[in-house]
């Protein structure tokens, strides 16, 4: 493999330590192999060169919460009734391509449709599609009121990405089911919406029940991701042994306690609600629902700021997968979020997406990934700017210069050719609310009519 030395740069390592200008990296056989003077030193006439003069240097992001086989659809019924197997394989390939272009060279996908992140993540590994190294789950576990679909989960068996288990025996088995057949992490689904109960989700697990999921999973080394979305269900996910929490909403201070006492880590996943609170009226959301979303973040980042004040590891994630997260757009934004509403430096923010990331690919210490340090993997950006002044600069993908992962450069010059969506795959409204005559008809027509 050839090596390539990127010189003259600024380097941010993504340890948090403080930036080196003008600082040489040279990366050999898919490894950081030196760093500074050693660097250029280490080259050889065979070694490619890249000028990073006036630029950052920076270790891959990893995103953390993404959904590469959903195909971006508007909703659940979407989801769930518009999708093929065979289709939604080749859609996640050809999705693949446009992570690593945003400068995205590792990705944790919990959830799936069918087995397809597992495949995908081997067929990456392989050689046989351009993405992001890939860690990946099964379908996601539910109670039957499991999940944001409510009553579009079955009462058993799987629906899309979710299945649904009831009673210890059935969760032990299809845990082993799914280590079986090559998952990096189990999720759960500890929150849902109750359709007959009013309000937010509500935790639909009890911790006995979430002791048996993390027992299970950890006697077979395989980790636990769950998704919470209120403060019971953060609080016994935590005390119960997930590992990783998404979302966190609306968390107390005792939920915060347990996080800290059980060395759980987070992940909250601000940017789909970002994007709802600030864009959703451009893409049809209702409106009194754009208040509720930016409410959300507001009282959940305030508590998350005690958590990260308190030591604990916090990772980014997009949940890119959605109309409202399409693929390749949105995937640093939660750097920015981080920035804005938990008063991150951008130096915290950046080490979250990098370093922390490692722990969500379960590519920790000397060898994995995440810094840019000798022996790491060789997973580089070269950005146009200084995220350190803007983080916001990583979500211009023009500011995206060099995307080299496990040293080896990947093209960003040729155009991906454009996906045009497949009718059969989106729903087809007849409308989107009752044609009453009041709303049909003006008020003088109606006074008219009445008088005939």
């Amino acid at each position: 493999m050839a090596s390539i030395l990127i010189h003259g740069g600024t380097v941010v390592d993504g340890t948090g330590a403080p930036a080196r200008p003008g600082e040489d990296v040279l990366v050999r056989d898919g490894r950081i192999a030196a760093l500074g003077a050693d660097a250029a030193a280490g080259a050889d006439t065979g070694t490619e060169r890249v000028d990073a003069t006036g630029r950052t240097v920076m270790p891959g992001l990893i995103d953390a919460h993404t959904h590469l086989t959903f195909g971006e659809p508007t909703g659940n019924d979407e989801l769930f009734n518009h999708r093929t197997e065979a289709y939604s394989s080749m859609l996640s390939a050809y999705n693949a391509r446009k992570v690593l272009r945003a400068g995205v060279t590792s990705v944790l996908d919990a959830d799936c449709l069918w087995n397809i992140g597992c495949e995908l993540r081997d067929a990456i590994e392989a050689g046989i599609v351009e993405g992001p190294r890939m860690r990946a789950g099964g379908q996601a576990l539910m109670t039957m009121l499991g999940g944001t679909a409510g009553r579009m989960i079955k009462d058993e068996g799987t629906t899309g990405y979710a299945t649904v288990v009831t009673g210890r025996d059935v969760m032990v088995n299809e845990i082993r089911r799914q280590i079986k057949y090559g998952v990096d992490w189990i999720k759960i689904m500890v929150t849902g919406l109750i359709p007959s109960m009013k309000g937010p989700e509500v935790k639909v697990w009890n911790i006995d029940e979430l002791r048996t999921v993390c027992d299970t999973a950890h006697e077979l080394n395989t980790k636990v991701v769950a998704h919470c979305r209120n403060s019971d269900s953060t609080r016994d996910a935590a005390r119960a042994g997930v590992d990783l929490i998404y979302h966190a909403s609306y968390l107390d201070d005792e939920a915060i306690e347990a996080v800290v006492e059980a060395g759980a880590s987070m992940c909250p996943t601000f940017t789909l609600l970002g994007n709802l609170a600030d864009y959703g009226e451009k893409i049809g959301t209702a409106p009194e629902l754009l208040d509720v979303f930016r409410a959300e973040i507001e009282v959940t980042a305030k508590q998350l700021t005690k958590a990260h004040a308190a030591g604990v590891r916090f990772l980014t994630g997009s949940e890119t997968g959605f109309a409202v997260t399409p693929v390749g757009e949105w995937h640093a934004r939660e750097l920015e979020m981080f920035v804005e509403y938990m008063g991150m430096s951008p130096m915290e923010a950046i080490v979250a997406a990098t370093r922390n990331g490692a722990f969500a690919m379960r590519m920790e210490g000397p060898d994995g990934v995440g810094t840019l340090e000798t022996g790491k993997v060789g997973d580089v950006l070269v950005v146009d700017g200084d995220p350190l002044r803007d983080v916001k600069v990583l979500q211009d993908r023009e500011r995206i210069v060099e995307v080299i992962k496990e040293g080896r450069r990947t093209d960003l010059a040729t155009p991906i050719p454009e996906h045009r969506q497949r009718a059969s795959d989106q729903v087809r409204m007849l409308a989107a609310c009752p044609l009453t005559r009041s709303l049909a008809l003006t008020e003088e027509q109606l006074e008219r009519m009445s008088h005939v």
